[in-house]
């Protein structure tokens, strides 16, 4: 499968919602981030990493400055229910570091300001690439998490309050102070009692 992985060429235009390169007299139409957009100029040399998405009505390319924001991009399009523009659209909160920081610290509400993103999809965000967005440096203790990633991970407990509608940083401090010799079930209705 011939596949489109990087383009080198001038930035020929900005349009309201994309940046066109050329490659040697070929315009590509590329989509990217707010923070990408803002980075290029007009007559600008610029080396751009592409992920291209093919549909029957559509062939989208979206570019990235950094190869390191691509990655996050590819890992926010494993999430369930999210598409490439939905993951532009995450992507255009901040920097790439600063959506890496939201999730990694369970900051749902930051996540939520993403067009097109309501409470639930933020929420399976976090859950599912808390631990894959590979952010270097973070202090657990000090980002109001109250167990480590892990082991929220694996608490059937975390789990159930999440599944209730629980934030999963709200359902660790609810079960922060219930004994964790307790069953599940017992745990759950603890916190849900304190709550």
């Amino acid at each position: 499968m011939l596949m489109i992985a990087l383009l080198t060429g001038v930035v020929a235009e900005k349009t309201l919602d994309m940046v066109i390169l050329d490659v040697s007299g070929v315009g590509y139409g590329l989509l990217v981030t707010n923070e990408d957009y803002g980075r290029l100029g007009g007559g600008d040399l610029a080396k751009v990493y592409i992920y291209e998405h093919i549909r029957e009505q559509a062939h989208d390319l979206f570019g990235f400055l950094q190869q390191d924001t691509k990655s996050l991009f590819e890992q926010l399009l494993g999430v369930t229910g999210i598409g490439p523009k939905m993951a532009l659209n995450v992507l255009n909160i901040g920097s790439a570091a600063a959506v890496r920081s939201a999730i990694a610290s369970g900051d749902a509400k930051s996540i939520q300001k993403a067009n097109g993103v309501g409470k639930r999809v933020a929420e399976r965000i976090v859950v599912e690439l808390k631990d894959k967005v590979g952010l270097a440096g973070v202090d657990l203790a000090s980002t109001g998490l109250l167990q480590s990633d892990a082991a929220l991970a694996q608490d059937e407990a975390v789990e159930a309050l999440v599944a209730l509608g629980y934030s999963p940083q709200d359902a660790a401090k609810a079960l922060h102070t219930v004994r964790a010799d307790l069953p599940t079930e017992e745990r759950i209705r603890q916190a849900l009692k304190k709550s």
